[in-house]
């Protein structure tokens, strides 16, 4: 039974744009009509379509809540999305020629995001208060009531003690913190508690260092370094600094609404077998924890890090440059975003678009800026086509080279003026793509980031895109598998659009792809290079000795290199396009020995011969015998049997010298005295 068709109710909302609903029809997939005002005079239309049974787009954002409404009290249960092509098309001086954008983005609303997986903090509302001066005693005055607190001076201020002891009150600096809201623990040194007989200002009693304060939120008062890197996106963690009354209020009425349960979403999913962190206490690949602002992620001791989902504050940088996909993004997952950017620029190219700019931006920051443009400015060129993500510094390298391969022209990241935390991963994919395209011929900045804060400055960028065209042919592979096998699918497009001239693309350092090589001539095929690769790139044969290699699934972690004894790995940053990356390719072998009593193979034939060599040269007692040294060419198991039937006793060693001691050597010197 195949599914029923969507319908997408299209309003040019009073007529301020619009409409070419032939070209809207051909790329959206579905059924349109049009309406001049559905929310208002025409919100029968709507309402007659929530009786059709189907799947229902509305091309409008801001009266989403009213349409929600009534959907809700007419008991619709398919599903209803919402779209806005007000603001990201037809407001705009190119509003006419936006019809196969408007298809566009009614085509990629279609396809589900998923639900978001949540993680849940429970707060209590015991708090601790930092502070330097009474200042901090004020905002335990004006919290008391709803949570309970307690008040840690730092002693550098004269206080005049509290006429009544109605909450604790004690000194001491605040030296480290570690937890979220509803679990910080605050280590403590130069704690004290308050002399009873505080007079005009408090004294303080015997210190003791490294005292520990469990609570559920802190507000941090003193003026000093934060306990936090990126302390403004600790939940739980509020700050202001001394002497800012403005701020100090928005601190005093934040902290108390920190009681009860809050739900916040879980960023990423973290898969612990898919981790090449380390093998063997050997690090290998450190990405995600070199690019986390927060401290979310922290090594384990294990083989793999661990993600904190109460810590994560949702950057998004780990998920960008993890290698294997240990660490994805879930707010939307890459897969879904990926097949939403690919429905809608497929449907923008069936409506008869042509060259389209991908501009990926946020809600908080985005929204503004492009609401902002479309209502003072000119609006958005035709061909620009808005993907919203829950944060810019989540896009990975296979989305950003999806884009390309599905028929875009040039990607944008629009990015306010002050870098936000987290993006260095998302601009080390912009260097990997743009020299990605650049080998591939495809020149021109394709691939860039937009910051400002300005909505002018953003439309000036913009229209300075019109240079950009897409001169090769879009593909339409569907985005399965991991996003390293995206981004293969992604670049054998774009080679194979371009004349499949450049099979091998050059890559910069920390790339997730690449090759292994191996100086053959020092490798002894100890075969540890194997046991440490968290992707079995390197890995060994069964049957015979052997080491292999396959390029598809190097992730460039190092770990092989780090472990090698003889230090003959070295890393080469690159992207295989051909079929012969997706084989396991022989690196080194050598002929087995064969046991002399029953023929099994085992072991290396040079490697035997190796060791026969030495211990002979060594002069040993033990290998002078031949039929000693022998029993080094039979297998584990004719040994055994050598030994027993030959009776090789191991400790039948010849008989050794007598001992001499110092007086034997002066009896000696003695005699050999008197015979002279």
């Amino acid at each position: 039974m195949t599914a029923p068709t969507r319908l997408n109710l299209v309003c040019s909302c009073e007529d301020t744009m619009d409409l070419d609903g032939r070209a809207i029809a051909r790329g959206c997939g579905g059924e349109v009509r049009t309406a001049e005002q559905l929310c208002r005079t025409q919100l029968d239309r709507f309402l007659a379509a929530l009786g059709e049974n189907r799947p229902v787009t509305v091309a409008c954002t801001q009266e989403a809540p009213l349409f929600a409404q009534e959907a809700e009290e007419a008991g619709f249960r398919h599903p209803l999305d919402f779209v806005n092509v007000r603001e990201h098309a037809g407001w705009s001086a190119e509003g006419r020629e936006a019809g196969p954008k408007m298809a566009g983005l009614l085509a990629g609303a279609a396809v589900p995001m998923g639900d978001t997986p949540l993680v849940a903090l429970e707060s209590k509302g015991v708090a601790l208060i930092l502070g330097r001066d009474a200042a901090a005693l004020e905002a335990a005055r004006a919290l008391m009531d709803r949570l309970d607190v307690t008040v840690l001076l730092t002693g550098e201020a004269e206080v005049q003690p509290l006429r009544r002891a109605e909450f604790p009150v004690a000194k001491g600096r605040a030296r480290a913190a570690t937890g979220w809201l509803g679990a910080f623990s605050v280590t403590v040194d130069g704690y004290a508690a308050p002399s009873p007989s505080s007079r005009g200002t408090y004294a303080w009693g015997p210190e003791k260092n490294g005292a520990s304060s469990r609570c559920d939120l802190i507000l941090d008062l003193s003026g000093g370094t934060p306990l936090f890197p990126t302390h403004e996106l600790r939940q739980g963690y509020l700050r202001a600094a001394p002497g800012d009354a403005a701020a100090l209020t928005r601190a005093i009425a934040a902290a108390g609404e920190l009681v009860g349960t809050f739900d916040k979403p879980r960023f990423v999913h973290f898969d612990a077998g898919l981790c090449a962190h380390s093998r063997n206490r050997r690090t290998g690949c450190t990405r995600c924890l070199d690019l986390c602002p927060t401290g979310a992620i922290t090594p384990t001791g294990k083989d793999h890090v661990e993600v904190s989902a109460e810590i994560c504050a949702g950057c998004g940088a780990c998920a960008a440059v993890c290698p294997t996909g240990a660490i994805t993004y879930a707010l939307p997952t890459a897969d879904a975003l990926a097949r939403r950017m690919r429905a809608t620029l497929l449907g923008f190219r069936e409506a008869g678009g042509r060259d389209p700019i991908i501009l990926f931006h946020d809600e908080g920051h985005g929204e503004a800026l492009l609401d902002a443009l479309s209502r003072h400015g000119d609006g958005l060129p035709a061909r620009v086509i808005l993907l919203k993500v829950n944060e810019v510094s989540q896009l990975d390298l296979s989305l950003l080279a999806g884009a390309f391969a599905w028929g875009a022209a040039g990607v944008r990241l629009l990015l306010s003026a002050r870098r936000p935390h987290g993006t260095e991963g998302v601009f080390r994919n912009l260097g990997f793509l743009q020299a990605a395209l650049d080998r591939l011929g495809l020149g021109g900045t394709r691939a860039t980031a937009i910051e400002t804060d300005d909505p002018f400055t953003l439309g000036e960028a913009l229209r300075d895109t019109r240079g950009l065209r897409a001169t090769w042919e879009a593909d339409t592979f569907l985005p399965m598998g991991a996003p390293r096998e995206v981004v293969r699918q992604a670049f054998r497009a774009l080679d194979a659009a371009t004349g499949g001239h450049h099979p091998v693309i050059a890559m910069e350092e920390k790339a997730p792809f690449g090759v292994a090589r191996v100086e053959v001539s020092g490798c002894t095929l100890c075969l540890a290079c194997t046991m440490v690769c968290p992707t079995s790139a390197l890995s060994a044969n069964p049957e015979t000795p052997q080491l292999r290699f396959l390029e598809e699934a190097c992730v460039q972690c190092g770990l092989c290199a780090a472990t090698c004894p003889e230090q003959v790995i070295t890393l080469e940053p690159r992207l295989d396009l051909r079929p012969e990356a997706a084989r396991i390719a022989v690196v080194k072998e050598e002929e087995p020995f064969h046991c002399l009593r029953c023929a099994k193979s085992f072991g290396m034939k040079s490697s035997i011969e190796r060791v026969k060599s030495k211990l002979v040269a060594s002069g040993h007692w033990m290998f002078r015998d031949p039929a000693r040294l022998r029993a080094l060419e039979l297998c584990e198991d004719c040994r055994v049997v050598e030994a027993t039937e030959n009776a090789l006793d191991p400790y039948a060693a010849a008989e050794r010298p007598p001992s001499r001691t110092t007086e034997d050597y002066l009896r000696e010197a003695e005699r050999a005295k008197r015979l002279n």
